[in-house]
Formats: structure tokens, C-alpha cells, sequence
């Protein structure tokens, strides 16, 4: 044996050691410790619809009504995302993006109704397949509205409710839907919210990590809450904005079920290795019973509300709390529904694939750091797209794009530009299209660009894409 063997033998030991923590660090965080994730995807609810203020310097940017305590303790201990935006502002293309990470554009899925026999579910990676991919240990299971036209089990889901629709939650349309109702279980809210806790259980004691999304039916008309809650809504001061008790009761329903859900995982303790999600799939229906339609709508000081691609009927409260994240810290950082499956999937640990085409990027780095303001994404901007007539609100057909502090807007009947600085301008009243014809230029050509790479549906005049299979429409850009 030479001077230098012993030497080299305690370096090599020292190497294969490393090597094997390494190794086990590696694993470790995709089987045993694979984070737990709880989705709660609210149905209507406004960026100012709760108790919690969304953005430190913006005031009404909580209800001066509504009481959500328990979404308060969840942003406490998390963070808050004051530009955090739906991908529609309807309900089934914003739920089709944040399961695949694509915007509606590309999915041509812009409106609810539409024939959706183009779109491949079993295909395409949905959040609970890209879980799996990471480890095939995790359950996954959806509750509550589900609004694809397909079925929770083609997308990875172990147990759900099945292709449940707005009518399995109570919904009548017509007038009547904005008379209070008082139920039990009002929108199904504590009958989910037990399914989710008995998921919860189960899972926790077999040691598998989950997914579970509870996609709830409120605060969606018709308006229901408990009898009890209604009551003591009827004893407290009207805001000046918010005045509707039949629906204030419902909102607070709905944070009871949350607070449920926060006392379940604090029993199970399972708190520090679980993510919890709130959101909601678009902005507030701009004219509920009291409100001053569009002029001070429920959504103000953002502009219009639920049908519409401004900034009422898209931008929404995003409250996350889980392993990691300091709490109760704001970004400003604008982020959509299509960013929850890469943000997701980079949460659960390392993996070896990718997500191919998507609009999303991940949010991860902001969740473990509020100093940084970035989100990757494979094409830089935040599109939407509402090529339509639909009936209600704005009735014209338009598509718009965010990109830092700027919204464009373009109206595809006659190609009228809107252009606002979001950042000082959240209520979109002053157009810089006049003023700024470089910027109006720039986000135009994004816009449209994006639109002719995607494919997106084509507004022409008498087209609704409602019914139709895709390939007999033939428009699109």
C-alpha cells in the first residue's frame, strides 16, 4: 500500500456518502415528505369580495361587509397575490386553464356552452397526471363544480363528484336566483367541505400524499346561506358598497367551510407539509341586487365585473399558504389561473419532465421569496380572450393582454384600442392610446401575435362558438 491509499480510501468513502445523501434528499422529496396540495377554488367571488384586503396601499380592496375570518387567518400565515388574475372571465375557460396551464385562447375553450370535442382530455397533463408523474403515490380528488366537458377521472382524479355543473349547486336562472333561500347546507358548502376532511383523514393515516380540489358552488347565485348566518348578517351595518345580506350570509358560509378545512389539517398535523390554495375562477357579477350596476358595481374600484376582460371581471383573490412561504406578505406580481399546475408542479419536488406548450409559468420562487418579480413564461404576457357577443355586459367581442404595469384591450368588431397603466390606474379610466402610441403598438403586435401562433377563435359576426363542434365553425386566426 502506497503513502497516499489510506488518504484516497477516506476521500473516495467521503465521496460515495455524499453521494447517497444526496441520493436520499433527492428521493426523499418526491415519496416521503411529497407535500400535500389543498386547491379551494371559490365560484363569482370578487378581488374584493372577502375581509381581507388584497393589496396593502389600495383600502377597498376588501369588502366593507362580507366577513371571511377564517380566509383572514389563512392570509396571515401566507401570502397574497393583489394582481392575481383568472384566465376568463367566465367559468369553464378559466377552469380548463388552470387544470392544463393554457390560456383559453389556445384551447379555443373561450365561453361557457361551447362544444368541446377538440380538446383531448386524456392527453393533455392536467395538475393531478403531473403529480403522479412526479409520484405515482399521490391521490388526487375534485368536489364540487366541476364545468369541463369531460369527466374529473379522464384528468388523474381518484374521487370526485363527477361532471357536476352550476345546476348540481342550486342554480336557477332566473330572477328568483337573487332571492335569499336559507338551507342546511347551503350551495353544498359543509357537505363538500366533509367529503374533503374524510379525503383528508384517509389519506393522511395510509400516508399518501394528495391532491384535492374543492371547486365550490358559492358564492354563485342563487344566493343560500344557513338561517342562523342570515340572521346575524340582518343585525350588522349595510357597507356603503356591499349591501346584500342574502349574500354576504353565503360568503361567510363559505369561509366557515374554510375554517373546516384549516382545522382538519391542524388536527391531522400535517400543516407543515401541506400547500393551500384559494382562489377564485373569475371576478363578481358586477350588478347584484343593490349595487349601482356598472357606476360603483360590487367589484369597484375595479372596472365592470364577471363577462368582461377588465379588471373586474378578472382579477380575483389568491391567498397561499404552505411549507416555505413567510407569512403574511403581499406581491404585486401579476399571476393567472394558468400558473397554478407549473407553480404546483414545481412545488411537489423534482421531475424530469416538462410541460410542453402551456401559457403558465411558475410561480415558485416568488412563494418562497416576495423580493422577487418574475414569472417565467414561454411567451411573456398574460392574455385573455373574449371573442364574442355575449349578451350581458360589454356585448362586443375583444381580446386583451398584461404585461407589467400595462393592459391592452383591443375590440375585434372594429378594432378600437384601450390602453391602461394598471399599476396607478387599477379602475381603467384613462386610456393612453393617444399618449403613448409606442406602447399601444407594442402590446398590440404581442396580442395579436399570440393569438395567429395559438390558433385562437376568430370573432365574425353572427359566430357564438355555442354548440357548434369546432371544425364546422372554421374561424380562427
Amino acid at each position: 500500500m502506497t503513502r497516499n491509499q489510506p488518504f484516497l480510501t477516506i476521500i473516495l468513502i467521503a465521496i460515495i456518502f455524499s453521494l447517497k445523501i444526496e441520493y436520499y434528499l433527492q428521493t426523499s422529496s418526491t415519496t416521503d415528505n411529497s407535500p400535500n396540495f389543498i386547491f379551494i377554488l371559490a365560484d363569482d367571488q370578487g378581488w374584493n369580495g372577502t375581509s381581507v384586503q388584497m393589496m396593502n396601499s389600495e383600502p377597498l380592496s376588501k369588502s366593507d361587509y362580507h366577513s371571511t375570518p377564517n380566509l383572514e387567518k389563512l392570509a396571515q400565515r401566507g401570502i397574497r397575490f393583489s394582481n392575481a388574475y383568472a384566465s376568463a372571465p367566465v367559468c369553464a375557460p378559466s377552469r380548463y386553464s388552470i387544470q392544463f396551464g393554457k390560456t383559453p385562447a389556445r384551447l379555443s375553450l373561450i365561453r361557457v356552452g361551447m362544444n368541446t370535442n377538440h380538446i383531448n382530455h386524456e392527453e393533455l397533463v392536467s395538475i393531478p397526471k403531473a403529480l403522479k408523474k412526479i409520484n405515482n403515490d399521490y391521490v388526487a380528488a375534485h368536489f364540487g363544480k366541476w364545468g369541463i366537458g369531460s369527466t374529473p377521472e379522464k384528468l388523474g382524479y381518484d374521487n370526485s363528484d363527477g361532471p357536476t355543473k352550476n345546476k348540481d349547486g342550486g342554480f336557477v336562472n332566473d330572477r328568483t336566483q337573487w332571492n335569499h333561500v336559507s338551507v342546511k347546507d347551503p350551495k353544498n358548502i359543509f357537505s363538500l367541505t366533509q367529503k374533503a376532511v374524510d379525503f383528508m383523514e384517509k389519506n393522511t393515516n395510509e400516508n399518501k400524499p394528495f391532491y384535492l380540489q374543492i371547486s365550490h358552488y358559492a358564492v354563485h347565485a342563487s344566493i343560500q346561506s344557513k338561517e342562523k348566518t342570515y340572521q346575524k348578517q340582518e343585525h350588522k351595518h349595510l357597507g356603503a358598497q356591499h349591501i346584500n345580506s342574502g349574500f354576504a350570509a353565503m360568503t361567510e358560509d363559505l369561509d366557515e367551510g374554510l375554517g373546516l378545512i384549516l382545522d382538519k389539517i391542524k388536527q391531522l398535523g400535517i400543516e407543515d407539509n401541506t400547500y393551500v390554495l384559494y382562489m377564485s375562477d373569475n371576478g363578481s357579477v358586477p350588478n347584484i341586487p343593490g349595487a349601482r350596476k356598472y357606476i360603483k358595481s360590487y367589484n369597484y374600484p375595479l372596472r365592470r365585473g364577471k363577462w368582461d376582460a377588465l379588471e373586474g371581471g378578472l382579477r380575483v383573490p389568491l391567498i397561499i399558504a404552505g411549507p416555505g412561504i413567510e407569512y403574511g406578505n403581499e406581491s404585486g406580481v401579476p399571476v393567472s389561473g394558468s400558473d397554478i399546475l407549473p407553480t404546483i408542479k414545481d412545488l411537489a419536488g423534482k421531475s424530469n419532465f416538462k410541460l410542453n406548450e402551456i401559457d403558465g409559468g411558475s410561480f415558485k420562487s416568488i412563494l418562497l421569496d416576495p423580493t422577487k418579480v418574475e414569472v417565467k413564461r414561454e411567451i411573456d404576457g398574460i392574455f385573455f380572450h373574449v371573442p364574442y357577443k355575449n349578451g350581458i355586459a360589454l356585448k362586443r367581442p375583444h381580446s386583451a393582454v398584461r404585461k407589467g404595469d400595462f393592459k391592452l384591450v383591443k375590440f375585434q368588431d372594429n378594432g378600437e384600442l384601450l390602453l391602461y397603466n394598471i399599476t396607478i390606474d387599477k379602475k381603467e379610466s384613462m386610456n393612453l392610446v393617444a399618449e403613448n402610441p409606442k406602447k399601444t403598438k407594442e402590446l398590440e403586435k404581442l396580442l395579436m401575435n399570440y393569438l395567429k401562433e395559438v390558433h385562437a377563435p376568430k370573432w365574425q359576426e353572427g359566430i357564438t362558438w355555442k354548440g357548434l363542434p369546432l371544425s364546422k365553425i372554421n374561424s380562427n386566426y
